[in-house]
């Protein structure tokens, strides 16, 4: 069984290169070994990291007169995004499931997938490659972090991003 590079509820450089060489090699692994009192520090931590870089790489994609404030918006879009899918995918599971699992469990799972792929959603064009990625990382991770079956965690991802979109969508009609 996997161990934990570091005590739970702590989060550390060590365990963030830890956990995303796992993820990338063994995710199915990694979320079934997902301790299920983690805490906080750790999926956070690593969202964070990983909008962090995400934020800086995407500067470089492009000229800003105010870079600061630019990278604090792709940091909080980063961030905010696994936030907010997260929450909708909290509310399907209460709807769908009575909500069999607290929020800081899923959230674990969205945090976690999200910030592996912010590394590489970036560059250009990627987001066609990334997202699918994450939101399948989403579903491995309900099935084997959170012990659904596959029909519930197709529902929660497909019902979660549906939401997304449509938000999405909502928003651009009121600006346009």
């Amino acid at each position: 069984m996997y161990e934990a590079p570091v005590p739970l509820h702590h989060f550390s450089f060590g365990f963030y290169f830890k956990a995303l060489t796992r993820m990338l090699a063994e995710p199915r692994r990694f979320f079934r070994e997902l301790s299920w009192d983690a805490g906080w520090k750790q999926p956070v931590g690593f969202l964070i990291v990983s909008g962090l870089f995400s934020s800086l790489a995407g500067l470089t994609q492009g000229s800003y007169a105010t870079p600061v404030l630019m990278g604090s918006i792709f940091f909080m879009n980063a961030v905010g995004m696994a936030v907010i899918a997260a929450s909708l995918g909290y509310l399907v599971v209460i709807a769908v499931m009575g909500g069999c699992i607290t929020f800081r469990r899923l959230f674990s799972i969205y945090a976690f997938s999200a910030g592996v792929t912010l590394l590489a959603s970036w560059i250009p064009y990627f987001v066609w490659l990334t997202e699918p990625w994450k939101w399948w990382l989403i579903a491995v991770g309900l099935v084997h972090g959170c012990r659904f079956s596959w029909k519930q965690s197709l529902i929660v991802t497909a019902v979660s991003f549906s939401l997304v979109v449509f938000i999405f969508w909502l928003l651009n009609a009121g600006i346009t």
